[in-house]
């Protein structure tokens, strides 16, 4: 696929080989203050073994389910990371849904989002799941969007477990 500035934009599995690429991404979202790639900055071989057996099931904290992770790449760099969950859970249903996705930082606003949830949709059913929750903090007029150009329709509202926040439900498929 072709990416914004005609460079060759690709979903992949995390691996070693874009080691160098996915630490600047996550140091880029440290400094920006999301500290959910930590682990991968101080060890990154352990974030990779910990990616692996999540999506094997293996050693699962109570309450979480089996995902892949993959990142979007352009032309070299990690711009995106998105999370397949592979089952759902109530709470999964009400906030969570099937994927999860970040740009970092510098990178949105482009129209990546958009992109990277259409490549994850494409493995959820290469995963056998046909139809894809997806869901958003009600506000969020940005993932809104990615989510309407993707074919979501929005089939609920909810709160949020925590802090009961409206929470959007929309299915893909």
């Amino acid at each position: 696929m072709t990416g914004y500035w005609g460079k060759l934009m690709q979903l992949v599995t995390p691996s070693a080989k874009w080691r160098a690429a996915f630490l600047d991404m996550a140091r880029e979202c440290a400094a920006a203050g999301d500290e959910r790639y930590a682990l991968a900055i101080s060890d990154f071989d352990a974030y990779l073994r910990r990616l692996e057996a999540r999506r094997r099931s293996e050693y699962l904290p109570a309450g979480e389910v089996p995902q892949a992770e993959f990142w979007l790449v352009d032309d070299g760099e990690v711009i995106a990371c998105a999370r397949l969950r592979l089952t759902l859970t109530p709470a999964l249903e009400v906030e969570g849904g099937h994927v999860g996705y970040d740009v970092r930082p510098s990178m949105r606003r482009r129209g990546y989002a958009t992109e990277l949830l259409r490549l994850t949709v494409v493995e959820a059913r290469a995963y056998g799941i046909e139809r894809v929750l997806v869901t958003c903090d009600d506000d969020n007029v940005g993932s809104i969007r990615v989510i309407e150009h993707n074919g979501g329709m929005l089939a609920g509202r909810d709160a949020a477990s925590e802090g009961g926040k409206a929470i959007r439900q929309y299915w893909i498929g």
